[in-house]
């Protein structure tokens, strides 16, 4: 461990306009003797609030530490890219990127993806497939005696007990194997900067496995917590305790404020996850997004497009977190259930940031974040809120206490489109249309909208909505039916594009051949569409797993094999000839032959 004059906060950090290091010569030019923290990151570096590894390096730095970050490091050489900057002086952190790093590789059929958004080009083969494992035990290896954080959306949703669809088998706590010495969950800026004083100041080993937010792994099986769950042996040996492990989880990661610890028996040791913090205030979400962000990829890219970034350069992001609590989603397990919102002026503040950018022409490609009119929202009674585990506040119905009241959102579109350099500001990241009221979607529609307004019905058939937690078809044909009432006397030629998902649990070729038939009804020719893709620590995830409903003990069956699927994803593809022979052979299959004159009338 340095000594603490080593490990003093350094005056010399970055500030505004200048990128955090990446290699030796930069950290000389800032005239650093030493290093603090090093972030090893599966993506390309781009200093934008956007990107979580720039985030949590310009946290680290504002508070005084020399910060640097290495990205995309080459894991097949003789590893020169883990040695370039040495030994930090507190601890080494560890991202697979913005994505899993399995989803980024991946199609949910387990093809090879030909390309990576978060690389320089787009080019694939960038980083190694479960890049946190892979980088840490590298790190390990190297330098034993420096602690490794390990967090991000990879590790964040692997810290018990997981399934892993790529190897086809659940695995334990990713803290096992990945060597790491703590995992920081979820959205982990405050739990960083305390982990970093922490480690600074020499705390011991106990008071530092007291910090909210964060999993670790210990020898001591009596370490007493509040929910002990079925161990990692038990969890192989009964799908049932895997489902229940799940439900006890979900419930209480979903509660408005948490105290109560965790704790998993993996074999000779128990991981134990720490409460998170409480819910992030304005203030606080507000002050990560004025640091000062070049807010541009690091010059080592020069002349090259890194196409993730293209897609946000020029978004802002208003909030986190989503109730909606759909059975495929990660978002609420990773940002939480509840929305922090950032404040009127830091949002305008942001913009101005942006129309400064000399490749801005006045358009904002996006006002949003996970549900862009989930912003401002929350309960009525916040003593209401305390009380609930409920997973999400929407389904199966609305939930009573939720303040639905879009007038803030909407005062906020007007202010952002009266501004003298944004000539149109639209709503890239899509909307929940069942929270949309008839004034909010009026404003969208009318001041917007690029052309193509996205939205996710997921599916048509009931039984199938309910085990994904989305609402019935029923909204969304009411909600066509006003979005194209608002263009007609708008004078407006608009699109939906609605996302469809195939082959999610429970799911039937009959759900799918009545899909083709309701949306054909409505003279969609669907493009937005996806097989599911189990990833860990979702409801629909488990089905897929144990077979049963963990809250309901029902049982589901799931498409899984290659010809299952493509048989449900043809469904979406009526209209392409090459698709036809394949559906007429599947409805003949499940005897809805009745069903061949409604998709292909002679």
């Amino acid at each position: 461990m340095p000594t603490p004059s080593a490990m003093k906060p350094c005056s010399q950090n970055p500030k505004s306009n200048h990128f955090l290091p990446t290699s030796a010569k930069e950290v000389a030019a800032l005239g650093w003797d030493s290093i603090d923290i090093i972030l090893f990151s599966g993506d390309a570096y781009v200093d934008h609030p956007s990107f979580g590894t720039a985030m949590i390096a310009r946290v680290l730095s504002d508070k005084g530490w020399k910060v640097a970050v290495v990205p995309q490091p080459n894991w097949r050489d003789d590893l020169r890219d883990f040695k370039k900057l040495g030994q930090p002086n507190l601890f080494f952190a560890v991202t697979a990127g913005a994505m899993d790093s399995m989803v980024n590789h991946y199609t949910a059929g387990k093809r090879l993806r030909s390309n990576d958004a978060y690389t320089p080009e787009g080019k694939a083969g960038y980083r190694p497939d479960r890049a946190t494992l892979v980088y840490s035990n590298i790190l390990k290896q190297l330098y034993p005696n420096t602690p490794v954080v390990i967090g991000g959306i990879e590790a964040s949703l692997r810290r018990l007990t997981h399934y892993d669809y790529w190897d086809d088998c659940l695995k334990p706590s990713i803290l096992v194997d990945s060597k790491a010495d703590y995992l920081v969950y979820g959205m982990a800026e405050r739990a960083m900067v305390d982990l970093a004083t922490a480690i600074s100041q020499q705390k011991s080993q106990e008071e530092i496995c007291q910090i909210p937010q964060i999993a670790y792994l210990t020898h001591k099986l009596d370490t007493p917590v509040e929910i002990e769950l079925a161990s990692h042996q038990q969890c192989l040996q009964s799908k049932k305790a895997q489902a229940a492990n799940f439900k006890l989880f979900e419930e209480e990661s979903n509660r408005y404020a948490s105290t109560n610890r965790i704790g998993q028996i993996i074999d000779e040791k128990k991981v134990i996850i720490n409460p998170p913090y409480p819910l992030i205030t304005t203030e606080q979400l507000d002050a990560l997004y004025d640091l000062p962000y070049t807010r541009k990829p690091h010059p080592r890219y020069k002349g090259k497009t890194i196409p993730a970034y293209e897609m946000i350069k020029h978004s802002v992001t208003m909030h986190r977190g989503c109730f909606g609590g759909c059975a495929f989603c990660t978002i609420s397990a990773h940002q939480g259930k509840f929305i922090s919102s950032r404040s009127k002026e830091s949002i305008l503040r942001e913009i101005e940031k942006i129309s400064q950018d000399d490749t801005f022409k006045g358009y904002l490609s996006d006002l949003g974040g996970p549900s862009a009119n989930m912003y401002g929202l929350g309960g009525k009674d916040k003593e209401l809120c305390l009380k609930c585990k409920r997973p999400t506040c929407l389904h199966p119905a609305i939930c009573k206490n939720l303040d639905t009241n879009h007038a803030p959102l909407i005062g906020l579109y007007r202010q952002v489109r009266s501004l003298p350099y944004i000539k149109k500001a639209t709503i890239g990241s899509g909307i929940r249309y069942d929270l949309a009221t008839p004034e909010y979607l009026k404003e969208v529609v009318e001041h917007h909208v690029s052309g193509r307004l996205k939205v996710a019905p997921e599916h048509t058939s009931t039984e199938v909505l309910n085990l994904m937690r989305k609402p019935s078809f029923e909204h969304f044909i009411a909600f066509e039916k006003q979005f194209r009432h608002i263009n007609q006397q708008a004078g407006l030629n608009q699109q939906l594009i609605p996302y469809f998902i195939s082959s999610h649990p429970g799911c039937t070729l009959q759900n799918m051949a009545e899909l083709a038939v309701s949306t054909k009804k409505m003279r969609f020719q669907l493009e937005q569409v996806q097989d599911f893709t189990p990833t860990p620590m979702t409801l629909a995830t488990e089905m897929y797993y144990t077979g049963i409903h963990p809250y309901t003990q029902q049982k589901i069956s799931t498409a899984k094999t290659l010809q299952q699927k493509t048989d449900q994803r043809n469904f979406f593809f009526w209209y392409k000839n090459e698709c036809k022979a394949a559906i007429i052979r599947c409805l003949k299959q499940i005897g809805r032959t009745d069903l061949l004159s409604k998709i292909y009338p002679r």
